[in-house]
């Protein structure tokens, strides 16, 4: 908005005479004009190469069009038309993906995937709905579950030269080992030996448990709460060494996780012992052969904790030492010189000893990782296992339920 009156103007002064004008350097041009380089133009003119130009153009092929042909890019009379050549005169309808012979008009079949969906969630919750049901089943047993991360004692069943159970070849033709099992096939009752050839038979009131990936026996604490094997595990005429990871739910009394023997009396026994009116872990083996109290030779670990808690158990027997000694978690608890080991009749005992002609010790509560090895490990040895840095040797004779 103004006043009507016309602004201040100030007057160019004109250009000065010989010069190109505001903007243009003073002087004549240079030859070709400005913005070219001086000379005669290159044949064909700035931008495009020497010589005549191409026939039909640049950008062309050589050639005169096809004849009775729509110019280039369209098809000769009696060819296909080109379904993704636009014919700019025709009248072009919306694209769906419905359309058949269009890109990506082919519908996918949403039914089957739904379907496909649905079967894949059914086989998911009776997945889990197995897997619950398994924990009930134990639970209803009277079963006590310890939850591992590992093998419990930090072992690699590798290391101890476990071979897998089987291998079958996979799908690039490499062999990958079967899952792991506890049992021998077809027998449920049965624990597997890994390293060996004896199987344990369990009782009624001991079953295998599942934790996680690995597997357990858990016991009742009854008269039927036992595995007994099929003959003799342990040589007790020549060193030794007896481990398993175990798991006590019960505060009272004696239990006893590993033994052997079945007559008048045990060669040795493993667990936990009444001592000075509490529990505490023992291992006592049996020098003469009559069963009797003055002929057994005990090493006790006291104040620790053994009620709800996983703990390594380890007993060994040094033949030429003449010692036996106790490792509780890795760590000795004491050990005590003896004039030799009873070699009492009958087999390898889970969860419960004899004593004087009766079955007493019942196991309440779990186990596994149940090794035997023909040698006396050492304190740097039995560290080495807990730690799981035992490696390859010493090998076991003997192992059940390693994972």
């Amino acid at each position: 908005m103004t006043d009507g009156t016309n602004p201040q103007s100030t007057p160019q002064p004109e250009p000065a005479p010989g010069s190109g004008g505001y903007g243009f350097p003073p002087g004549p041009p240079a030859q070709g004009g400005y913005g070219f380089p001086p000379g005669t133009p290159a044949q064909g003119g700035y931008g495009f190469p020497p010589g005549p130009a191409p026939q039909d153009g640049y950008g062309f092929p050589h050639g005169t069009p096809p004849q009775d042909a729509g110019g280039y890019g369209y098809p000769q009379p009696g060819q296909q038309p080109n379904p993704y050549q636009v014919d700019p005169g025709a009248q072009q309808a919306p694209w769906s993906p419905a359309q058949p012979g269009t890109p990506g008009g082919d519908q996918p079949d949403w039914e089957a995937m739904a379907d496909r969906s649905a079967a894949e969630r059914r086989r998911k919750r009776l997945w889990m709905l197995g897997g619950g049901v398994s924990v009930l089943a134990l639970l209803a047993a009277g079963g006590t579950f310890f939850l591992l991360g590992g093998n419990g004692d930090g072992t690699d069943d590798q290391a101890d030269g476990n071979p897998p159970a089987s291998a079958s070849p996979g799908p690039s033709g490499s062999k990958s080992p079967a899952p792991y099992s506890p049992t021998v096939e077809g027998d449920a009752t049965l624990l597997r030996d890994s390293n060996g050839r004896i199987g344990i038979r369990l009782g009624p009131d001991t079953q295998v448990g599942p934790v996680g990936k690995r597997f357990q026996i858990v016991s009742k604490g009854t008269a039927n709460s036992y595995g007994q094997a099929a003959e003799p595990a342990v040589d007790v005429s020549k060193s030794f060494t007896v481990t398993a990871r175990v798991y006590s739910s019960n505060a009272k009394g004696s239990r006893i996780a590993v033994s052997q023997g079945d007559g008048e009396s045990f060669s040795f026994e493993l667990g936990i012992d009444m001592v000075n009116g509490k529990q505490a872990w023992i291992f006592r083996v049996q020098t003469g052969d009559k069963g009797a109290a003055a002929t057994t030779q005990t090493v006790v670990a006291e104040g620790l904790n053994m009620v709800k808690t996983a703990t390594v158990l380890m007993a060994t027997y040094d033949a030429e030492k003449k010692t036996i000694a106790l490792y509780v978690e890795g760590k000795k608890a004491g050990e005590a010189a003896v004039p030799g080991i009873w070699q009492a009749p009958g087999p390898l005992q889970l969860g419960r000893s004899r004593h004087h002609n009766i079955w007493s010790g019942a196991w309440q509560g779990a186990m596994h990782n149940i090794r035997v090895y023909e040698s006396a490990f050492s304190q740097e040895q039995a560290t080495a296992y807990k730690e799981g840095k035992l490696g390859a040797a010493p090998k076991p004779s003997h192992s059940w339920l390693l994972t």
